[in-house]
């Protein structure tokens, strides 16, 4: 059940077993405002049988053919209101099919990469991202692909073969050391950081949501600043970095990215995103000025179809040579 948060904050009806409901309620409300934070609790509690999916050009070339209705502002990213239908098809079993959701999509898209370029993802499991790329790039050049966890390691191996991609060695290892091992070797660095995944949780399933707490943000946050200075530190000069997170959280995102900036020569480049519910990063929070260049990076508002997200695209200068 839901119900109001208190100490000022009960305008927002919220699971009453969410821990420490009134600290959620206070980072949504300071991060999207009154309108966007009742959106935000009103798309979490939503159900939907809808999903999302692209047609993988490594295994087929069947987009043409697609009989579902195309996502608005993502290309050839397609909308069925069947889920499980989809999720139990022989497409999707077979990999010709990936189902993705377009946020994600969507970070792998602004990546830029090309054709026998050399990429590094470095958080890469469960490998949605990493398709997406190597799909961009046809098979050709080379992936590096860091995942530390044996479990999920694996996974990433297993779907990668799946869906036909042959480009990509993969590390067993932990990312925060990447950088040191080959600094400025990269073309193109993604890095989708672990995170408290706040844009997950759904009301209807306490799985999704009985997880968070503010000390998971303090935690997560620290990993993710080793992180992002690995992937910099890996880039050549001229190179692009992304990072992305699901979390709600400036913690896990501008104030990582600020961190960056403030101890390298990073610089951010703007995200041109054609989507109504694409807003832009922040640059005051809680009576704080944050750096301007946050501006430029991009918070995705969730919807029924869009996860929460948040993306900075960082390039290193080629002075840093």
């Amino acid at each position: 059940s839901t119900q109001p948060t208190g100490k000022g904050y009960m305008s927002l009806e919220l699971p009453s077993d969410l821990q420490d409901r009134d600290s959620f309620a206070r980072m949504l409300l300071d991060v999207f405002g009154q309108e966007g934070a009742e959106s935000v609790v009103s798309t979490l509690g939503s159900t939907s049988n809808s999903a999302t999916y692209w047609w993988n050009p490594l295994k087929s070339d069947g987009d043409r053919f697609a009989k579902d209705e195309p996502l608005p502002g993502l290309n050839q990213v397609y909308v069925s209101h069947d889920r499980d239908a989809l999720t139990h098809s022989a497409e999707a079993e077979s990999g010709q099919i990936y189902i993705q959701n377009p946020s994600s999509k969507l970070a792998a898209d602004c990546l830029g990469v090309e054709p026998d370029m050399e990429v590094l993802d470095l958080a890469a499991a469960p490998g949605g991202k990493t398709i997406a790329l190597a799909a961009h790039m046809a098979n050709t050049g080379r992936i590096a692909a860091v995942e530390p966890v044996p479990r999920r390691f694996h996974r990433l191996k297993a779907n990668l073969d799946r869906c036909g991609v042959s480009n990509v060695a993969f590390y067993q290892r932990d990312g925060r050391g990447v950088g040191r091992a080959v600094p400025d070797r990269f073309d193109r660095v993604l890095l989708d950081a672990p995170c408290s995944s706040e844009s997950r949780m759904r009301w209807h399933d306490a799985r999704s949501y009985d997880h968070w707490q503010l000390r998971k943000i303090k935690e997560a946050q620290r990993k993710q600043k080793g992180l992002i200075q690995s992937a910099y530190l890996a880039l050549k000069p001229g190179g692009r970095l992304l990072y992305c997170t699901c979390s709600f959280s400036v913690e896990e995102n501008e104030a990582v990215v600020a961190h960056l900036l403030k101890r390298t020569n990073a610089q951010l480049l703007p995200l041109e995103l054609d989507l109504p519910h694409a807003k832009s990063g922040l640059t005051k929070y809680r009576n704080r000025s944050l750096n301007t260049q946050l501006e430029k990076t991009k918070r995705i508002v969730p919807t029924q179809l869009w996860d929460g997200f948040y993306l900075a695209l960082v390039t290193k200068p080629l002075s840093d040579r």
